[in-house]
C-alpha cells in the first residue's frame, strides 16, 4: 500500500517535558490505522501532529519530520489551513457549531472561497450521504444541528470534514462519547469510508481497533512499543508488553 503519511523520529515537548519520544511510522493508504494504548500515552498528541493541531498550544516544541503526500507539514512553506482541509479532524464530543445543518456542512467550502451554490449543494449532499446522515437530515437542513442526538451531531461532524474533499481523516476517539447503537453505526460508516479515505483514529476500545482497524500502534508513555497488521497484534504480538496490555494486564 502506498504510504500517504510519513513520520520520523517525532518528538513533543510541553516546556521542558517530553510527551513523545521519537515517534516514527508509516501510514497506509485507505486504511483504517488504530492508535491505542492507555490514558496519558500520547496517542491523541500524535494524532494531533498530524494536522498541526497542535500548534495553539503554549511552550510546544516538536522536531522530527512528518510528511504528507511527500511535503514536510512542518515546513514554514506549508498553507495549514489547506493541510487540515486535506487532513481533517473528528473529535471525540460531537462538536457541530450552533447553527443549521446546511451551514455545518458548508463551512469548510465557506472557508475555502468556494462560492458556487450549486457546487456546495451537491458537496453538503454527497458528504451527508456519506456519513450515512442524509435520509434523517434531508429535510432538516435549516434545522439547528445541536437539536440532533449524539450519535446523529457526530455524523454531522463527520460529513462537515468529508466536504472539504480530504485524503486523510482524523478520528480521536470518535464513538467514546456515544450509545452502544451509535458506536456500531459509527464504526460501520468508517469501514466504509476507508474504502476512499485514509483514516487514523485514537481508540481505547480494543474490540474497536480488532473489529475495524487495518493496522495498530501500541503507544506507551510516549513512544510505540510495537506497530503492524492488527490481526497480527491481536493474535500474535511480538512483544510482551503488548500481550500484556491486549490481555488486561495493565491499561
Amino acid at each position: 500500500m502506498a504510504t500517504v503519511i510519513e513520520a520520523k523520529d517525532v518528538r513533543v515537548y510541553y516546556g521542558q517535558k517530553e510527551a513523545l519520544h521519537g515517534i516514527s511510522m508509516d501510514i497506509p493508504e485507505k486504511q483504517i490505522t488504530a492508535l491505542i494504548g492507555p490514558s496519558g500515552c500520547g496517542k491523541s498528541t500524535f494524532l494531533r501532529t498530524l494536522n498541526r493541531m497542535n500548534d495553539q498550544i503554549p511552550n510546544i516544541k516538536i522536531t522530527g519530520t512528518i510528511k504528507f503526500e511527500g511535503k514536510e507539514i512542518y515546513s514554514p512553506k506549508m498553507d495549514v489551513v489547506n493541510l487540515r482541509q486535506n487532513v481533517g479532524m473528528v473529535f471525540q464530543q460531537p462538536n457541530p457549531f450552533a447553527f443549521s445543518v446546511y451551514e455545518n456542512v458548508s463551512f469548510g467550502l465557506r472557508l475555502a472561497g468556494i462560492k458556487d451554490k450549486a457546487l456546495i449543494d451537491d458537496r453538503v449532499e454527497t458528504a451527508l450521504k456519506q456519513a450515512a446522515i442524509w435520509d434523517v437530515v434531508k429535510d432538516r437542513l435549516n434545522d439547528n444541528a445541536l437539536g440532533f442526538s449524539g450519535g446523529q451531531q457526530q455524523r454531522i461532524c463527520i460529513a462537515r470534514v468529508l466536504a472539504t474533499k480530504p485524503d486523510v481523516i482524523l478520528m480521536d476517539e470518535p464513538t467514546s462519547a456515544l450509545d452502544p447503537i451509535s458506536s456500531a453505526q459509527i464504526e460501520e460508516t468508517m469501514v466504509e469510508l476507508a474504502k476512499d479515505y485514509t483514516i487514523v483514529t485514537v481508540t481505547h476500545n480494543m474490540q474497536q481497533a480488532s473489529r475495524i482497524s487495518d493496522k495498530t500502534a501500541l503507544f506507551v508513555a510516549g513512544k510505540i512499543v510495537e506497530y503492524d497488521d492488527t490481526r497480527k497484534i491481536f493474535i500474535n504480538p511480538k512483544e510482551e508488553m503488548t500481550a500484556n496490555y491486549i490481555n488486561g494486564v495493565f491499561g
